[in-house]
């Protein structure tokens, strides 16, 4: 079954991408150029991989160069404007502009010594810092896009003029000479957090992504998802559920994963009879929370690793509950939502044969295996390589080539004993001459590997795991500036300070105008950016208030991922609108409906943290967990405005107010919840007519 709607090309699916999201806006190169990118990109991936092996080099050094490989590709692969792109060619600075990046990069491991041991930096140093700067914004700018460039443009001039600056804003100012100094020759700037993010974690982890679609893991998740939910009432809308909640798992783009699932699910939506903007909001909505499902989360879990200072299965386990109540919200939606339309599920022939979906199971062992390294304890970075290694055994595993590897290997380690007790004569003890089938099995894996295809889907992967990363590496740099001005300014803590002003020390107030602050600071920029210049500007406010480090950044990590499908900027519903031919705004306005749960879930796990899994307990848990399900029902009800029946006003009102109740972790409310939810029911089965005595539901036809 294919994955894509034969109506939608892939020349349709590239056009959306390179128009909601920059970072797959690159040229498509030909001749010799191409053929130095291509090394260029699977150089940059190997050098990552032998780098996560050995760590033989400093920050100071490693950094840099991670960078350098990112400028100096991404000038050569990101046009300047849109029309530089469709032209397909280089201009004559944009070379200029690569090896200045390279030369930038090359800088630091080139002086480590001179730079590591004087206070202050040379002349020359300031040249290269000024360029480092200008090069990364401009990168950034074409790489990611204007609102993160922009924004740190402005944390520069606000460093430079901070004494020409109103208010609580004033500050002393940094002179130029200290303000380079501090971007590019200190580990509090470019090189920061969250470059050092990148350069390990992240870009490790988008190789482990593009391993697993070079074995047909994206593929495997829509056949997955078909085969379960397909049949089920308004099946298309939870198969485009449940594929973006496992598509989730492997990208850390929302736009792209509205447009890799949504060519498949959003047409299928719009057949069975869902409205083009109620499709469009459907993916959007799920290809968003894709962000917000662990292991992956978009990388920013790697970044908060960094910022907070725990380990990682703490931050993963603190957001299984979320992102659970997220996506069942938005499938209880789109149930109602049949429901209320009397829609019905695919048909046997538009279903794969389960039987075939089944076998292939083996396909999600990678990811199986990777939360498996990490709840051991293992190291991230190391986990993410063994999820690398554990996706070459699977291609090599696969049934249709696990025969001829069978066949190969005894015959491999049947020739290699002779041959080896041979050329011993006995001069070996028979145990390691027993050893030549081991051997020789290894010899036949490796031959295999080689000239059966998987070694040219491994180096696909190397490519298009490192042009994936370009972006990230613009956009952690350019949130090093950010970071790199906060720290040196103090600006976060006094935004926080205002803000808790702004709202009289009230911590619901606070909340709500944090909230705004990061869904308009998180408008049109990726995941890994919007995470850090929340969580450096808006996260203090709420850790001002008592509230803990880990609910706080996981707040506006929330509401930065949500700005995705929040109008008048929502560059994912934008996009699923692009593949629905509905309207923008309403496609929008749908989603941000459906994620109704992620404008309400940072709120209760911030008041309390039992949602997070935090100073509780397994029985205590369960009944969160019950109650919140039960909450997101009701409030799904009331949103569409249909149960087992149509819902009147007074009931929509009712069921919103019991489920916000419910999902609140208190017993009281609980107890009110409950009794709400309860009586809801009750009324829902008593009176099944409406006040003139027709039937409630009347299927209407839908736009196609």
């Amino acid at each position: 079954m294919s994955n894509q709607d034969p109506s939608f090309s892939q020349d349709q699916q590239k056009e959306i991408l390179s128009k909601y999201d920059k970072e797959s806006g690159s040229r498509e190169l030909t001749g010799l150029l191409a053929k130095i990118v291509f090394f260029g990109l699977l150089a940059f991936s190997l050098y990552q991989l032998w780098f996560t092996v050995f760590d033989r080099l400093p920050a100071q050094i490693h950094r840099p160069i991670h960078l350098g490989f990112g400028l100096g590709l991404i000038f050569l692969l990101f046009p300047a404007t849109k029309r530089k792109a469709a032209k397909g060619k280089l201009s004559w600075y944009d070379y200029i502009l690569s090896v200045l990046g390279i030369g930038v990069g090359a800088y630091w491991p080139l002086k480590y010594n001179e730079l590591i041991q004087n206070a202050e930096i040379s002349q020359m140093d300031f040249y290269v810092g000024v360029l480092a700067v200008v090069l990364i914004l401009e990168a950034t700018r074409r790489a990611v896009g204007l609102p993160i460039t922009i924004i740190a443009a402005l944390f520069l001039a606000y460093a430079y003029w901070g004494r020409q600056m109103p208010g609580f804003l004033v500050h002393r100012g940094v002179d130029l000479d200290n303000l380079v100094q501090s971007m590019y020759f200190t580990t509090e700037g470019i090189l920061g957090t969250p470059l050092a993010v990148s350069s390990t974690f992240i870009f490790l982890f988008l190789l482990f992504g593009s391993f697993l679609v070079k074995t047909g893991v994206g593929q495997y998740f829509n056949d997955l998802a078909v085969t379960l939910a397909g049949k089920r009432t308004g099946g298309p809308a939870k198969v485009a559920i449940f594929s973006s909640a496992l598509q989730g798992t492997i990208s850390g783009s929302s736009v792209a994963n509205v447009v890799t699932s949504g060519s498949f699910t959003i047409p299928m939506m719009k057949r069975l009879g869902y409205r083009k903007e109620f499709a469009g909001g459907v993916e959007a909505a799920a290809s968003t929370g894709g962000q917000l499902m662990p292991p992956i989360m978009g990388a920013a879990a790697f970044l908060m690793i960094e910022f907070i200072g725990i380990d990682y299965w703490t931050i993963a386990k603190a957001a299984a509950i979320p992102a659970v109540l997220y996506f069942t919200g938005i499938w209880i939606m789109t149930h109602y939502e049949a429901k209320r339309l009397g829609l019905r599920g695919m048909a046997d022939e538009e279903l794969p044969d389960r039987k075939e979906v089944f076998k292939k199971l083996y396909l999600l062992a990678p990811i199986f295996a990777i939360i498996f390294f990490l709840a051991s304890g293992l190291s991230v970075v190391m986990s993410a390589f063994y999820g690398i290694l554990t996706t070459i055994v699977v291609g090599l595993l696969r049934p249709e080539r696990f025969r001829k590897l069978y066949i190969g290997t005894f015959v491999g380690g049947a020739v290699a004993y002779p041959v080896v007790k041979l050329v011993t004569d006995g001069g070996i003890p028979e145990a390691v001459i027993s050893n030549s089938l081991v051997w020789g099995a290894m010899v036949t894996i490796l031959v295999s590997y080689l000239f059966d295809g998987n070694f040219k889907d491994s180096v696909e992967a190397l490519v298009d795991g490192a042009r994936t990363a370009l972006g990230v590496v613009a956009a952690t740099a350019a949130a090093g500036i950010i970071v790199g001005v906060v720290t040196k300014t103090g600006l976060g803590l006094k935004l926080a300070n205002s803000l808790v002003d702004l709202a009289g020390g009230n911590l619901l107030l606070t909340l709500f105008f944090t909230m705004i602050a990061a869904i308009i600071l998180g408008m049109g920029s990726p995941t890994t950016a919007n995470y850090v210049i929340t969580s450096t500007i808006a996260a203090p406010a709420i850790i001002l208030l008592g509230i803990n480090d880990l609910p706080a950044h996981l707040f506006v990590f929330y509401f930065g991922i949500v700005a995705d499908i929040t109008p008048p900027v929502a560059l994912a519903a934008f996009a699923a609108a692009g593949v629905s031919g509905g309207e923008p705004i309403r496609t929008g306005v749908n989603a941000a409906k459906l994620a109704i749960a992620a404008f309400i879930i940072p709120y209760m796990f911030v008041l309390s943290p039992e949602l997070l899994m935090i100073d509780t307990t397994i029985p205590r848990l369960i009944w969160v967990l019950f109650t919140a399900l039960t909450g997101m029902m009701a409030i799904g009800a009331g949103m569409i405005g249909y149960w087992y029946r149509k819902t009147y006003w007074i009931e929509r009102v009712l069921a919103v107010a019991a489920g916000l109740a419910l999902i609140y972790p208190n017993i009281v409310s609980d107890i009110v919840g409950l009794a709400g939810f309860t009586a809801l029911i009750a009324a829902q089965f008593l009176y099944k007519k409406d006040m003139i005595g027709q039937p409630v539901i009347k299927p209407t036809k839908q736009e196609a």
